[in-house]
C-alpha cells in the first residue's frame, strides 16, 4: 500500500494566505511614490517624503503590508501610484498640495479596494409623490396621421 505522507506534504506548502476569519491583507500591495527634486510643483511631496507632518514613514510603519517605494521623476509632476491584489492601479496627481492633503491621497489610496468606479444602474427613483404631468404613454395621445397624409406629398 503507497504513503500518501509526500503528497498531503506537498499540496500543504503551495497554500496562499488569503482573506478570512484569522487574518486579513490589504488590496493595496504596493504604493509608488513619484517626484522631482527640481519643479515647484513637487515641493509638498518633497517635504512629505521628508517627514513634514504625517509623512511616508510614518505610513510605512503603520502599514507593513504594503511595499513603498520613492522614485526620482524628473521633470514631472508628483504622483502617487497604488497598486492592488486584482493586478489593477490607481493613480492620483498630488501636484500643489500640502504634506497633510498628500497624507489624505495616501489614505485614500490604502483603503481603496482597487476595483473600478461602478455606476449603480437599474434602480428606479422612486417617490412618494406621483409626478405633476402622469405618466406618459402613446396611446394617451390622438393619431394626427389622418390629418397630415395629404401634406407629406
Amino acid at each position: 500500500m503507497p504513503s500518501i505522507a509526500p503528497l498531503m506534504r506537498a499540496s500543504l506548502g503551495a497554500t496562499r494566505p488569503t482573506n478570512g476569519f484569522a487574518n486579513f491583507r490589504l488590496p493595496c500591495k504596493k504604493l509608488v511614490v513619484e517626484y522631482c527634486e527640481v519643479w515647484g510643483s513637487n515641493d509638498g511631496m518633497r517635504r512629505f517624503i521628508a517627514g513634514e507632518g504625517a509623512g511616508i514613514a510614518k505610513f510605512a510603519r503603520e502599514n507593513p503590508g504594503v511595499e513603498f517605494i520613492v522614485k526620482k521623476r524628473p521633470f514631472k509632476h508628483p504622483v502617487l501610484r497604488g497598486l492592488y491584489l486584482n493586478n489593477r492601479d490607481k493613480v492620483i496627481c498630488v501636484r500643489n498640495l500640502e504634506p497633510s492633503e498628500i497624507a489624505q491621497k495616501v489614505k485614500l489610496l490604502l483603503d481603496s479596494s482597487g476595483d473600478k468606479l461602478k455606476l449603480e444602474k437599474g434602480h428606479p427613483v422612486k417617490s412618494t409623490t406621483e409626478s405633476v404631468r402622469g405618466v406618459w404613454s402613446p396611446f394617451h395621445t390622438p393619431w394626427k396621421g389622418a390629418e397630415n397624409m395629404g401634406k407629406i406629398r
